[in-house]
């Protein structure tokens, strides 16, 4: 049963240990900040998809740093703030570790939920709507345990490094693409919503992924709200007394969501 005199909390796509481990670090302390602020009031939390820009854990090893961001996730659940933590396509690979050690609650598929009279359809977005079939014959094949094991193979210098290059080639190839808005008609993320209302009705659709924060009504009383990122953006989502609103960190001030961008 939620909380109406406390609020929820949304944020995606921080890419901890990119493009350097100093900016990186300095996005990480800015992160932490931010979630000492929210947990006064937070009923719960969810980080929706790559919060790192690379996780694969091994049987008894796993990535190096971020060290901060943990520590105060479980600080956070063990005064019992639930944290919602959705796998991204550059962190599908967690295997248990953060459930375990931070308390966390996991999620491999978007799902839906229901809070202070509303209900919420909420996803990483990666590999949904239509098109970048591509992308999608590629995360059956991450997603594949025979995969997963030939990669923990590998060792952790080697795999963690060839993976690590490989995911800043994929995002500088992407370039400028990812911040830009394609149109009422071909922003894949809101298709998709829209495909969904026809079987249910939900209020707000809450994706990551697109590094555009974007928010735009897809029908009768019915919202898409895109995440944006940590990168560039600094802005996170708030429910809050029924009510969903984009963000911006540090001045907390409403994002304007231009078309034009």
């Amino acid at each position: 049963m939620s909380n109406p005199s406390k609020k929820i909390y949304f944020a995606s796509d921080f890419h901890l240990g990119v493009p350097t481990a100093e900016k990186s670090l300095v996005r990480e302390r800015l992160i932490v900040q931010w979630l000492d602020e929210v947990k006064k009031d937070a009923e719960a939390i969810y980080l929706v998809g790559d919060i790192f820009d690379f996780w694969f854990e091994y049987k008894h090893a796993i990535p190096k740093g971020f060290a901060r961001l943990q520590g105060k996730i479980a600080e956070i659940t063990d005064s019992g703030i639930s944290v919602h933590f959705f796998t991204g396509n550059h962190d599908m690979w967690m295997f248990g570790y953060h459930e375990q050690e931070l308390g966390i609650i996991m999620h491999r598929e978007p799902v839906i939920f229901e809070a202070q009279g509303k209900k919420v359809y909420i996803g990483h977005g990666d590999g949904l709507g239509p098109g970048d079939h591509g992308y999608k014959f590629i995360k059956k094949v991450f997603s594949n345990t025979f995969f997963q094991w030939c990669f923990a193979r590998l060792h952790p210098n080697f795999g963690i490094g060839l993976a690590n290059y490989f995911s800043r080639s994929s995002r500088a190839k992407a370039g400028d693409t990812d911040e830009k808005y394609l149109g009422d008609d071909e922003e894949w993320l809101a298709i998709y919503s829209k495909e969904v209302l026809e079987k249910e009705h939900i209020d707000y659709f809450v994706f990551g992924h697109r590094h555009l924060p974007i928010a735009m009504s897809i029908g009768e009383n019915s919202e898409y709200y895109n995440l944006g990122d940590w990168i560039k953006y600094y802005t996170y989502g708030v429910l809050e007394n029924g009510e969903f609103h984009l963000k911006t960190y540090p001045d907390n001030q409403p994002f304007i969501f231009s078309k034009d961008k």
